[in-house]
C-alpha cells in the first residue's frame, strides 16, 4: 500500500506542468473521442484520414477519458497515472505469491523508484499500459505455476519456501489451465497496444509455466496460452484489414494495412532499422536518442540514469537463485529448518526466477542490439523484471548471507558494493546537476557494506550482536542503491517535463538529445538541460537552439524574441526566422531555434524552392501545451478566413504539424504523410482530386519529417501548382486551387 501511495504521488504530483504530454498522441486521443469509427481505428485527424503509427489500446482508454471527463492535459494523463499505480498493485501480488512478503514489499517500492517508469506514467506514451497488461500476465502465469493455495504450509513460509502446489490442489480442481489462457490473452491485449514489444517477454512468461514442473498437462496449457496470444494479438489487425467500408490509412505503413505496419514499421523496421525492413524513416534520429546498438546500451550516458541503478544487483541475484537451488536442503539457515523443499516447492522458485529473469534477458538483448528506432523510455518495460529480481534477490542473498557453512554469504556485500560503486558513477556523470547524491550514496554504501562485513565475522562470537549490526548495515544498503533512482524519480514531478517532453519521456538530468546523463558514447545529441541549454542538430546543416550542435553543426545564437539567427552548418544554414511569439509552443521555449531538416539545413522541411518556415524548435512538435503560437494563430485565422467550403480546413505534411492545431482547437487538419511525412495517407492524386474538388485550399509544410521525405512528389506538385501565402513570421503555408 505504502508503495502504491508512493508511486501515486510521483505519478500524479503537478500534472498541470505535463500539458498534454505528447501532442502526436493526444491529438489522436481527441480525434477519437469524437467517433466511435476514429476510436476503433485509432485515428490521427478528426477526420478520419489517417491513424497513429500503433495500435490503439492504450488511446482507448484516453479517449473514454477525454469522453467522461472532457479534453484537458489532466484527462489524458490520469489514466496513466492510475495504470501505473495498479501495476505497483499487482507485482506485488505476482511477487508475494512467489517469493513473499519481503520481496513483494521490496519489488513495489523499487517499481514506485523507477525513474524511467515515473517518467513515462506522467506522460501519455502507450508503453504505460503495456507494462500493466504484461505484469498482468505475470500474475495470471505465477497463479498457474505456483497453484490456487499452498499445500502442506510451512509456519513463516511462502510460495517458494513453504511447499506450493503447483498442480491440482486435493479435493480441487486444477485451474492453472485458464490463468495461463488468461496470461495468453493478457499478452494479446498488450499487443493491441505496441504490437511486437509485447511479444518480447512471452517466453519467458510461458516458459516459467513449464519450469514449475515440466509435463504433458502443462506443455498443452502452455499451447492453449498461446494460442490465445494470436487470436487476441491478431483480431485488431485482422479487423482492420477485413474492414469492408471506407477505413483511415494505417499510419507508419507504406501500403495503408495493420499487417505492413505490424511487420514492417514495428517489426523489422525496429530490429533491422533499414527501410526494406520498413525502416526507421527517422535516419539518425531514431537510434541516437537512445546511443548506438550494443551490449552496454543500458550503460550509456543517455540511458543508464533512467533504468540501470539495480542491473549489478539483479545480475547477482541470479547468481544467488542458482546457489540457493543447488544447495538448498543441505546448507540451510535460521528460518529455513523447518522449510520443506519437495518438487512443488522448488518449481515453484525456479519458475519464479524463469519469469523475471527471463524477462530481464529479453528486453536486454532486444533493447542493446535493436538497430532500428530506440528511445530509452522503451526500457520502462524492463522495470518490473528489475522490481521483482531486486526484491527475490535481496531475500535470497539474506537467506545465504545468515547460512553458518559455505561463502555463499558474501553475494550480499557483493551485490551491495557494486551496485552502490555504480550508483555512485552514475551520479558523478552530472556533478553539476545535484551535489548531494553522490556523497549520500558512497558514505550510505561504504558503511552497508562494512557492516554486513562486520556482521557476518560477529555471526560466530555473539549471534544476537551480529543480527542488529548486520539488519543496520542492510537498511543503510537499501539507503545506497535506492537514493540516487528515488532522485532522478522526484525529479520528474519536481522539476517537470525536460525539453523532449512528450516525444522522450525521461527523468533525472538532461544534457543528452535521449535525457539522463549526457551525449552517450552513440553519439547523442549535447543539447538542452531543464535550465534551457542549447540543442544541437545531428544532421549537416542543423542549428542549435542557443547553443552549438555537434557532427557537422555550427553554432546557433540567441536572437530577439527566443529566435536563433545565422546558425550555420557544414552543408547548409539557418535562415533569420522569428516567430511572433517566441519559437516555442505557446513561447514556452526561449531561445528555440529551427531544427534540423532534410535539405539545408533549413528547418523542419524547406518548402518548394524556399527555405525557413516557423522556427520551431524540437520541444514544439513533442510536446503538446494546448496553445498556438503566434505564427500557428495566424494560419489558422487565414485558412479560416479563407476556407470557402472547403471539407479540411489546413493539410500539413507531417502529423507532428497537424498536432497543436488538433490538440488547441480540435479544427478539420490532416496530415498527408504521417509521423514521418513519408506516408502515403494523401498521395499525389488524391491531393489534386481533393484540390480540384475544392475539399482542401491550404497547405502548410510544417512538422518533424524524416528520412527520404525531400525527394517526395507531393512537394514538387505543391511547389509548382500552389501559390505561396505571406503572413508573419509564416514561409510555409500554400494555397491551392481556386
Amino acid at each position: 500500500m505504502a508503495a502504491c501511495v508512493l508511486g501515486g504521488v510521483l505519478y500524479g504530483w503537478a500534472l498541470d506542468s505535463v500539458g498534454y504530454g505528447n501532442s502526436y498522441y493526444a491529438a489522436a486521443a481527441r480525434s477519437m473521442s469524437r467517433s466511435w469509427s476514429n476510436f476503433f481505428f485509432g485515428a490521427f485527424d478528426p477526420l478520419g484520414v489517417s491513424t497513429v503509427d500503433k495500435p490503439p489500446g492504450a488511446l482507448w482508454v484516453q479517449a473514454l477519458s477525454v469522453r467522461l471527463f472532457g479534453y484537458h492535459g489532466w484527462a489524458l494523463i490520469l489514466p496513466q497515472a492510475v495504470e501505473g499505480v495498479l501495476a505497483i498493485a499487482v507485482l506485488h501480488r505476482a511477487v508475494l505469491r512467489w517469493a513473499g512478503p519481503a520481496a513483494a514489499s521490496i519489488a513495489a517500492l523499487v517499481l514506485a523508484l523507477t525513474p524511467i517508469t515515473v517518467a513515462v506514467n506522467r506522460n501519455d506514451n502507450p508503453d504505460t499500459l503495456l507494462v500493466l497488461l504484461l505484469v498482468c500476465a505475470a500474475y495470471a502465469v505465477t497463479r498457474a505455476a505456483v497453484g490456487d493455495a499452498w499445500a502442506d504450509p510451512v509456519p513463516g513460509g511462502h510460495a517458494a519456501g513453504a511447499g506450493t502446489s503447483s498442480g491440482p490442489v486435493p479435493g480441487g480442481r486444477d485451474r492453472s489451465r485458464g490463468w495461463l489462457v488468461a496470461a495468453g490473452a493478457l499478452v494479446g491485449a498488450a499487443f493491441t497496444t505496441k504490437m511486437l514489444q509485447a511479444w518480447v517477454v512471452a517466453p519467458a512468461l510461458f516458459g516459467a509455466c513449464l519450469a514449475a514442473g515440466p509435463s504433458l498437462r502443462r506443455l498443452g496449457h502452455a499451447v492453449a496460452a498461446g494460442a490465445a496470444t494470436l487470436v487476441t494479438s491478431s483480431a485488431w489487425v485482422l479487423a482492420v484489414d477485413l474492414w469492408p467500408g471506407d477505413k483511415p490509412y494505417i499510419g507508419g505503413s507504406r501500403d495503408g494495412s495493420a499487417w505492413d505496419l505490424l511487420i514492417g514499421y514495428n517489426g523489422l523496421g525496429r530490429v533491422l532499422g533499414t527501410r526494406d525492413g520498413a525502416g526507421t524513416g527517422l535516419g539518425n534520429a531514431g537510434p541516437s536518442m537512445g546511443g548506438d546498438p550494443g551490449w552496454d546500451r543500458l550503460f550509456n550516458d543517455q540511458v543508464a540514469g533512467q533504468i540501470s541503478w539495480l542491473l549489478p544487483f539483479c545480475a547477482v541475484a541470479l547468481v544467488a537463485a542458482a546457489v540457493m537451488t543447488a544447495t538448498r536442503g543441505r546448507l540451510t539457515g535460521p528460518g529455513e529448518e523447518g522449510r520443506r523443499y519437495g518438487a512443488a516447492a522448488a518449481g515453484a522458485a525456479r519458475s519464479g526466477w524463469v519469469l523475471w529473469g527471463g524477462w530481464l534477458v529479453l528486453c536486454w538483448a532486444v533493447f542493446s542490439f535493436a538497430e532500428g528506432i530506440f528511445h530509452p523510455y522503451y526500457t520502462t518495460q524492463l522495470g518490473p523484471a528489475v522490481a521483482a529480481l531486486s526484491g527475490a534477490g535481496a531475500v535470497t542473498m539474506w537467506r545465504l548471507y545468515l547460512r553458518p557453512l559455505g561463502t555463499a554469504w558474501a553475494l550480499l556485500p557483493a551485490a551491495v558494493g557494486v551496485t552502490a560503486l555504480w550508483a555512485f558513477v552514475l551520479v558523478r556523470r552530472t556533478p553539476d546537476w545535484a551535489a548531494w547524491p553522490a556523497p549520500a550514496v558512497g558514505v550510505t554504501g561504504a558503511l552497508g557494506v562494512a557492516g554486513l562485513l562486520a556482521g557476518r565475522f560477529l555471526l560466530r562470537a555473539s549471534r544476537r550482536g551480529a543480527l542488529r549490526v548486520s539488519t543496520v548495515a542492510a537498511v543503510l544498503a537499501a539507503v545506497s542503491v535506492l537514493t540516487a533512482p528515488a532522485a532522478w524519480s522526484a525529479a520528474e514531478p519536481l522539476d517537470g517535463p525536460g525539453s523532449t517532453g512528450g516525444v522522450n519521456p525521461t527523468a533525472g538530468p538532461e544534457t543528452g538529445f535521449g535525457g539522463g546523463a549526457g551525449p552517450g558514447r552513440g553519439g547523442g545529441l549535447p543539447g538542452r538541460d531543464r535550465d534551457g541549454a542549447g540543442w544541437a542538430g545531428r544532421d549537416p546543416g542543423a542549428a542549435g537552439q542557443n547553443g552549438t550542435g555537434t557532427d557537422g553543426a555550427r553554432s546557433g545564437t540567441t536572437g530577439p524574441r527566443g529566435t536563433g539567427q545565422n546558425g550555420t552548418g557544414s552543408s547548409g544554414s539557418v535562415q533569420n526566422r522569428t516567430d511572433s511569439s517566441g519559437t516555442g509552443q505557446d513561447g514556452a521555449d526561449a531561445g528555440g531555434t529551427g531544427r534540423a531538416g532534410p535539405r539545408d539545413g533549413g528547418g523542419a522541411f524547406p518548402p518548394p524552392g524556399r527555405r525557413g518556415g516557423a522556427g520551431d524548435g524540437l520541444s514544439t512538435w513533442g510536446v503538446a501545451t494546448g496553445t498556438l503560437t503566434g505564427a500557428q494563430r495566424s494560419v489558422l485565422e487565414y485558412a479560416t478566413a479563407h476556407r470557402e467550403d472547403a471539407r479540411i480546413l489546413l493539410a500539413t505534411l507531417s502529423a507532428t504539424g497537424a498536432a497543436p492545431y488538433i490538440v488547441a482547437t480540435g479544427e478539420d487538419v490532416i496530415a498527408m504523410g504521417g509521423y514521418n511525412a513519408t506516408d502515403q495517407a494523401v498521395d499525389l492524386p488524391e491531393l489534386r482530386r481533393l484540390v480540384a474538388a475544392g475539399e482542401l485550399r491550404f497547405v502548410q509544410l510544417s512538422g518533424f519529417t524524416g528520412q527520404g521525405a525531400d525527394a517526395d512528389p507531393r512537394l514538387a506538385w505543391i511547389g509548382e501548382n500552389c501559390a505561396a501565402v505571406e503572413l508573419d513570421g509564416v514561409s510555409d503555408l500554400y494555397r491551392c486551387g481556386g
